[in-house]
């Protein structure tokens, strides 16, 4: 079934993404070439354990409570404050593409998105790549993973879109048309929505003279659209930025965000009405959220009611301190130690 300009996706049946233990550390592997962020690229639909070995299945297998260097409990009472204060933003989202080049042909031609970063690592059977429209310190960006023989991925039907700011719609549907890209939807007239070489979709929109983050906005389904929009602000400190109710197109929309839309990437989160239940198939993983302490956030998504599915600390060889958790429909999000990510990024 189609739900209206809310939903985007043919709802199918899930099909989960095997792969054999050795396979599985592609996305997570530590690279003696690069010490980079190697946990942001958990999937969604691999074990944990199969991916981190011994070092880090200890933190998982630690209480958020009782891991070595938490700065101080956080109760009910400071929880909130403690959310807000924090200085948060939305590094980068990672999903895996069924072709790499071709992936980053589209999105550089296209839609005008430079390469920040790539590497190759044939001993893990994985490559990835960095994409965004400026320096990772600075934007939100997109990451790829390409695992070795594996050409396609299902995208599920919870997953929305991610949102690109352009100067003209128009020009831009015309320019992914010349360049053989799918248009799902004409512009109508500030928004238009096309399609990426492995069926992610993109939606566009139209903010002339007013863009200072292009990558704007990613999209995703939720079963309550108040148990999201509570648990964002008090589990992850987001604002509530807009909520809007689309009778028309039976569904409600939430976004969510650490700045203004203008300013800064949001997540958008929309129920459709009746629809309580998604799948999340095996291509999107998560986005990755910069904290000054992921002790205390761990912390506070537990209190929340959040699922801590890393616990917090250091990732074995490269000492970033991070913490993975999910929210009540089952999406994933990586905090990141933002003093730690600063220095792999030198």
């Amino acid at each position: 079934m189609t739900v209206a300009s809310c939903s985007l996706h043919i709802l199918s049946p899930f099909r989960p993404y095997h792969k054999s233990s050795s396979s599985s550390r592609r996305d997570l592997s530590v690279p003696a070439t690069s010490r980079r962020l190697a946990l942001i690229q958990l999937g969604t639909a691999i074990p944990q354990t199969q991916l981190l070995g011994v070092g880090a299945s200890t933190l998982l297998n630690s209480d958020v409570n009782t891991v070595e260097n938490t700065s101080q409990t956080i109760t009910l009472e400071n929880a909130l404050d403690w959310s807000r204060k924090d200085k948060r933003k939305m590094l980068h989202v990672v999903y895996r593409v069924g072709d790499l080049e071709k992936t980053i042909k589209f999105y550089t031609k296209c839609l005008g998105m430079k390469v920040l970063r790539q590497r190759n690592i044939p001993e893990e059977r994985y490559a990835n790549a960095f994409l965004g429209y400026g320096p990772e310190e600075t934007n939100f960006v997109i990451e790829l993973t390409y695992n070795y023989g594996v050409d396609k991925y299902d995208i599920g039907t919870g997953f929305g879109h991610f949102g690109i700011a352009v100067e003209d719609v128009a020009k831009t549907v015309d320019l992914v048309k010349a360049k053989g890209g799918k248009v799902t939807r004409e512009p109508s007239p500030l928004e238009a929505f096309i399609e990426d070489p492995n069926g992610y979709t993109f939606e566009l929109i139209e903010r002339r003279g007013r863009i200072s983050e292009p990558l704007c906005q990613v999209m995703l389904r939720v079963g309550d659209i108040d148990r999201s929009i509570n648990f964002y602000q008090q589990a992850y400190g987001m604002k509530l930025l807009r909520k809007r109710d689309e009778p028309e197109n039976k569904c409600t929309k939430a976004t969510m965000g650490y700045g203004s839309e203008d300013e800064s990437a949001v997540l958008e989160l929309t129920y459709n009405y009746g629809i309580t239940e998604y799948d999340k198939g095996n291509g999107y993983g998560q986005i990755a959220i910069g904290t000054d302490d992921v002790y205390k956030t761990a912390q506070v998504v537990k209190l929340f009611g959040g699922d801590i599915v890393l616990q917090p600390g250091p990732l074995p060889v490269i000492n970033t301190k991070i913490t993975a958790c999910l929210d009540p429909d089952g999406w994933k999000s990586v905090f990141v130690d933002n003093i730690d990510f600063m220095k792999e990024l030198e």
